[in-house]
C-alpha cells in the first residue's frame, strides 16, 4: 500500500556525543510540526567522465551523502513561566545557548562555539529515517492574523532507512499558538518608535550550515552567522519616522517584539542594534506600507538578539 504523507512523526533529542544516537521516544521527544519537507539522502557526486568509443553517460562516484529535513513549529510558550518549551532542543541545535530560570523564563542567545546537535527520527507511515548529528538554521515569521511560527532547516548524517512502526507521539508540552495581531502582540518597538504599526515580521539567524565528509571526520557544522529579517510597516509622515534617512545614515537601533499576554505563553524578541538596509513602498488594502530589510548586528558579540520564552 502507498505510504500516507499525513501519517508521520518527528522525534528530536539532544545528543550527548556528536553523531551518536540518543534514542528519542514518542513519549518524551515528539515534535509537533507542519509544512514538512524531507530529503532522506542528498549526495555529493562527481562523474567519472570516461572517454570511450561511443557516446553516453559515465556513472558517478558518490563522494558523500547526508539528509535534510525542514519544517515549522508553532512559536508558543512552555505552558508556565520558566518551563522550558518543547522545541528547545531544536533551538539549541541552531547555535543558541539556553538559560532557564525556573518560575521566570527561558532565554536563548546566539553562540559561536560549543554548538549542540540533535538526533532526529522521521517516521513516515511505517518507514523510519534517522538523521544523526543534525544542526541547522532557525527563522521566525509573524504574519498578520496567522500564528507566529518557528522555521527550521536541518542537515544531518545519513543512516540507512528501515521499516518501523509509528511511535505513540505525545504533544501535551506544546501550547496552542496565538494569532499575530493587536490583542496578542502587545509590543512592537523599533528605533525608538513604540507604536509603529506592523503587518509582517521575519527574523532569520542566517546560519551557514555545511556538511563535511573528510578522512577521519564526518560532521554537520555551523561556520558563520548573519542574522537578517524583514519588516512591513504602515507608512506615516516623516515627522513620525523617516525610514529613508535611517537607511541613508546606516543607523542602528533597538527592536523589541512581545507576542502573547499570558505568562506561560509569551515569546519575546529583543535586539540591541538593528540596521535598516532597504526601504520601499507597497500597498495593503489601500494603505501605503514601508517594506524594509534588516540586519541584526552584534554589540559585544553573541548578542545580536535574544529570545525569551516566559
Amino acid at each position: 500500500m502507498p505510504l500516507l504523507m499525513r501519517k508521520l512523526a518527528i522525534l528530536a533529542k539532544t545528543e550527548v556525543t556528536y553523531g551518536v544516537d540518543s534514542t528519542p521516544t514518542g513519549a518524551a521527544n515528539a515534535i509537533l510540526v507542519r509544512n514538512v519537507a524531507v530529503t532522506p539522502i542528498a549526495t555529493v557526486r562527481e562523474s567519472r567522465d570516461l572517454y570511450r568509443p561511443y557516446l553516453g553517460n559515465s556513472e558517478d562516484v558518490i563522494g558523500a551523502f547526508y539528509g535534510q529535513i525542514r519544517y515549522e513549529v508553532e512559536a508558543a510558550g512552555g505552558g508556565a513561566a520558566g518551563t522550558i518549551p518543547a522545541y528547545a532542543p531544536l533551538h539549541r541545535a541552531c547555535s543558541l545557548a539556553q538559560v532557564n530560570t525556573p518560575g521566570t523564563s527561558t532565554v536563548f542567545t546566539p553562540i559561536s562555539a560549543a554548538m549542540e546537535s540533535v538526533v532526529q527520527y522521521f517516521h513516515l507511515d511505517g518507514v523510519l529515517h534517522k538523521f544523526l548529528g543534525t544542526r541547522g538554521d532557525l527563522g521566525l515569521r509573524g504574519s498578520y492574523r496567522s500564528a507566529l511560527m518557528w522555521t527550521y532547516d536541518f542537515m544531518g548524517l545519513f543512516v540507512p532507512v528501515t521499516d518501523a512502526a509509528l511511535p505513540t507521539a505525545v504533544y501535551t508540552a506544546f501550547q496552542k499558538p496565538l494569532a499575530f495581531n493587536k490583542a496578542n502582540t502587545p509590543t512592537f518597538a523599533i528605533h525608538g518608535v513604540a507604536a509603529q504599526v506592523l503587518r509582517n515580521f521575519t527574523l532569520g539567524m542566517g546560519n551557514q550550515v555545511v556538511y563535511r565528509n573528510l578522512v577521519n571526520s564526518e560532521a554537520v557544522r555551523i561556520v558563520d552567522r548573519k542574522p537578517v529579517g524583514t519588516l512591513e510597516m504602515a507608512a506615516e509622515l516623516m515627522a513620525v519616522k523617516n525610514w529613508f534617512n535611517t537607511v541613508r545614515d546606516a543607523t542602528t537601533g533597538a527592536l523589541q517584539l512581545v507576542h502573547g499576554v499570558t505568562p506561560g505563553n509569551i515569546v519575546e524578541i529583543n535586539a540591541p542594534a538593528v540596521q535598516i538596509s532597504e526601504a520601499s513602498y507597497s500597498e495593503f488594502e489601500g494603505d501605503a506600507m514601508v517594506n524594509t530589510s534588516t540586519k541584526f548586528m552584534p554589540v559585544s558579540g553573541n548578542d545580536e538578539f535574544s529570545i525569551t520564552v516566559r
